[in-house]
């Protein structure tokens, strides 16, 4: 099934990717922009990056499922998230603060 048409990628290319990408690191953090990039691919009109992040989801979790995480793992990788929140929150935002006023 084709998932983008813009640069005519089928599902199942979408989803060995994915699976590469965990093979070289289990827990990273995946997203659209990075499957593309490991495909030598780039978004187009990005229409199809919500069905991508399905797939993403979905071969993460049956990848997991397959090699039997433990929870500690699991845990583990919930607080290395936690920790990139938190400091995508410190980072100085280019924007006008609240009190800003255009004169």
């Amino acid at each position: 099934m084709i998932v983008c048409h813009c640069n005519l990628i089928a599902q199942k290319e979408i989803e060995d990717t994915i699976v590469e990408m965990l093979d070289e690191d289990r827990w990273q953090l995946i997203v659209p922009a990075k499957v593309y990039h490991a495909m030598g691919k780039r978004g187009r009109c990005c229409g199809c990056f919500p069905n991508v992040v399905d797939t993403i989801i979905r071969v993460t979790r049956d990848y997991h499922a397959e090699r039997h995480s433990t929870p500690s793992e699991i845990v583990d990788f919930m607080a290395r998230l936690e920790e990139l929140n938190r400091k995508g929150r410190r980072c100085v935002h280019e924007r006008r603060s609240k009190d800003h006023r255009a004169a």
